[in-house]
């Protein structure tokens, strides 16, 4: 009986590596479904995990969207408050330069106010300067000229009527200033005896007696002898021989008055005019 051929079997003629290879994929296809079957409820788990996923996500994007808007809202708050702070600095930055214009013509006032007062003092003081040279009650400093003249050897002394005529043409002959023995002559003073002293300002001479006078030393000698008081000076002193000269000076200081004698005067006017109000309460009606 003939062998009948047995249908080839798919398995026999497939490569061992393919064979492996298709019966692992299928197990592990098998074993997956398997799984499934066992777990009816891993679909809705994996789709409740997403549902929850979705909603978180949702709330991060919402909170994230919240801070975005208060951070806009902040930024714009402080963009306007900056602003409004920019405009007051202006503000104020325009006030202080108008302030300082101000200020500045003020200042430029009183600069031109100060400058005619410190000019008014500068008069003021000149003026007074020249006034106490002229009175007396200032010190003063020139050429000018220097009489000396002392008793006569014989006893004879000089005295007070011996000395003013050359004062007295001094003055006449255009002398600025004069001082007897140091002594400064003013409108008050007075050249008297006191027994054998003679006096000036109150104060006590001694020979020899030094006239000193500031002037234009070329003229100053001249212009004397030819006023009258000193003529008579010069024939004076000649006359009762008393050694005298007359010399020119290119530098001279004479002090300044005491100023006590404006002081003394004045007590003195104050007195004699108190007296006489006196006299006039007292006198018979």
């Amino acid at each position: 009986m003939p062998d009948t051929a047995a249908p080839p079997n798919d398995r026999v003629n497939t490569p061992l590596l393919t064979l492996i290879t298709q019966q692992s994929l299928d197990e592990d296809y098998r074993h997956v479904a398997d799984r499934k079957a066992l777990e009816p409820g891993a679909q809705r788990r994996t789709s409740g995990i997403a549902a929850i996923v979705v909603a978180v996500f949702g709330v991060l994007v919402t909170v994230a969207a919240l801070q975005t808007q208060q951070g806009e809202d902040v930024r714009s708050a402080s963009r306007t408050t900056l602003i409004t702070q920019i405009d007051e600095g202006r503000a104020n930055l325009s006030e202080l330069q108008r302030r300082i214009v101000r200020l500045r013509e003020l200042n430029v006032g009183l600069q031109s106010h100060r400058d005619e007062v410190t000019s008014d003092q500068l008069g003021a003081e000149a003026r007074v300067q020249r006034l106490a040279a002229s009175t007396g009650f200032g010190a003063v400093t020139g050429p000018g000229v220097k009489i000396t003249v002392d008793d006569n050897p014989d006893g004879t002394l000089v005295r007070d009527r011996d000395l003013r005529p050359a004062v007295n043409g001094l003055w006449q002959a255009g002398a600025e200033a004069i001082a007897v023995n140091g002594n400064r002559l003013t409108a008050r003073s007075a050249i008297r005896n006191s027994g054998i002293a003679i006096r000036v300002n109150n104060r006590s001479l001694s020979p020899p007696y030094v006239i000193t006078a500031i002037g234009n030393e070329n003229t100053l000698q001249a212009n004397l002898m030819q006023t009258t008081s000193g003529l008579v000076f010069r024939n004076t002193v000649e006359s009762l021989g008393f050694p005298w000269s007359m010399d020119n000076a290119d530098q001279l200081f004479l002090p300044a008055a005491p100023p006590r004698i404006a002081r003394l005067r004045s007590a003195e006017a104050g007195t004699a005019e108190q007296n006489q109000n006196q006299h006039r309460k007292e006198a018979p009606q």
